[in-house]
């Protein structure tokens, strides 16, 4: 089974910008779809973003759609999120996900199978 791990968390200012590299191990992200998700403390876990296999189709959440993009390199079996515009509200841990259950929707944490440890953003105001 696939290994994730994030990084690239940190604190930073609002306005200011974060790229989080989602970096797999134990085999390959090529073939699947990775999602990335937030969970704050005492809320649920949230979607944020999602990109297919090829990088071809991307998905937001609205709260990020603008302000946020996934990105893939598959030959370094590696998938990005670069935030930028951060504001206080983006303050959360990080998650990136797959295995993503057949039929089931992209923006449910509960339809994928591996996980990350998660990578910690704080947005200070």
């Amino acid at each position: 089974q696939v290994q994730l791990v994030e990084s690239g968390g940190g604190l930073v200012q609002a306005g200011g910008s974060l790229r989080l590299p989602c970096a797999a191990s134990g085999g390959t992200l090529r073939n699947y779809l990775v999602g990335w998700f937030r969970q704050a403390p005492g809320k649920e876990r949230e979607f944020v973003a999602a990109i297919t296999w090829s990088g071809s189709n991307t998905y937001y959440s609205d709260s990020v759609k603008g302000r946020f993009t996934i990105s893939r390199d598959n030959a370094k079996n590696t998938v990005y999120l670069q935030m930028n515009s951060l504001k206080p509200e983006d303050t959360a841990e990080y998650y990136c996900a797959t295995d993503l259950k057949l039929g089931r929707d992209y923006s449910d944490s509960r339809a994928f199978g591996s996980w990350g440890q998660g990578t910690q953003v704080t947005v200070s105001s």
